[in-house]
């Protein structure tokens, strides 16, 4: 295991990558700056946006690697690990990176809404591919936030420097809603393995070993982080992967009601449930019925 480069603060990473620090909590990174270097593992303490425009190996986050090429952003959230594989000996940097450390957004509406933007729980495989037009907004953002870390600081520096990234992150929303759009044949696919795996787990012996099928379990059946997972679900079928899973619940509880050599509570049992109460709590809430009373109606 290689040594770890941490960044615990912006001026960390300004030493890092060359540049001056402006503002003791942000940062825009022009990477050509930077001295040649070779790829090494980076533990972030800061939030960091990469548009990455060259390729220097194989970034691995987690177990999936992501083979970068031009145009790409990735999205890192303090506490995260990267790790670039297949390094090659030297590389010269290029491409342009936003960090700022969590205190920057404290007391803004960004601080409220940053639960919101997924993404940045996406793996690096799942990182946001971006148009030449869409990547020349995302340097112009970049700009107008770095024009204002040029200022004197002020009462009102905080607020727009803060604004700026909000309104990056919608941005990146949009862009993302396209993507999921663009590669339709990609989501598609996804649904249906994600058919396949919750069909194949009602067969098996999982649920007595697991129980219920959660969509983290399922995200990671299939080589996606929860995040993504359940974005392009949401977008695939216009229901969350949770509810998803639920209907898949009742159906497959449906078809076994009608064995009468069965009682409830063992059907319960299973599908996955701990307890019978909550199959039939879940049950009535999605049919209008207990399961006794389709039964009975059936």
């Amino acid at each position: 295991m290689g040594n770890v480069v941490n960044f615990e603060t912006v001026d960390d990473y300004n030493k890092f990558n060359q540049h001056e620090t402006l503002h003791p909590l942000i940062s825009v990174i022009d990477f050509s700056k930077a001295q040649p270097r070779t790829g090494s593992k980076m533990n972030f303490g800061l939030y960091c946006i990469f548009l990455k425009d060259v390729k220097c190996g194989d970034l691995k986050y987690g177990r999936a690697t992501y083979d970068y090429q031009e145009g790409t952003l990735v999205f890192v959230s303090p506490g995260q690990v990267l790790d670039v594989e297949n390094k090659i000996d030297l590389y010269q940097p290029t491409g342009h990176g936003l960090v700022f450390h969590p205190d920057l957004i404290k007391g803004t509406s960004l601080a409220k809404s940053m639960s919101e933007y997924s993404f940045f729980s996406y793996h690096t495989n799942e990182a946001l591919h971006v148009s030449a037009k869409e990547r020349q907004l995302v340097l112009d953002l970049f700009s107008k936030i770095n024009t204002e870390l040029q200022q004197s600081v002020d009462k009102h520096s905080k607020k727009l420097i803060a604004s700026n990234i909000e309104l990056f992150f919608n941005y990146c929303e949009r862009f993302y809603d396209r993507q999921f759009i663009t590669r339709q044949h990609i989501s598609s696919g996804i649904l249906e393995k994600f058919e396949d795996l919750l069909n194949g787990y009602f067969l098996s012996e999982k649920p007595f070993t697991i129980g219920l099928p959660s969509v983290a379990y399922c995200a990671d059946e299939l080589n996606l982080s929860a995040n993504y997972f359940g974005d392009l679900i949401k977008k695939e079928t216009g229901k969350s992967a949770q509810e998803y899973i639920q209907s898949k619940i009742i159906d497959v509880a449906k078809e076994r009601i009608f064995d009468i050599d069965k009682s409830i509570s063992q059907i319960a049992y299973d599908l996955g449930f701990k307890y019978p109460q909550h199959f039939i709590r879940v049950f009535k809430q999605r049919t209008g019925t207990t399961p006794n009373e389709y039964r009975n109606l059936n």
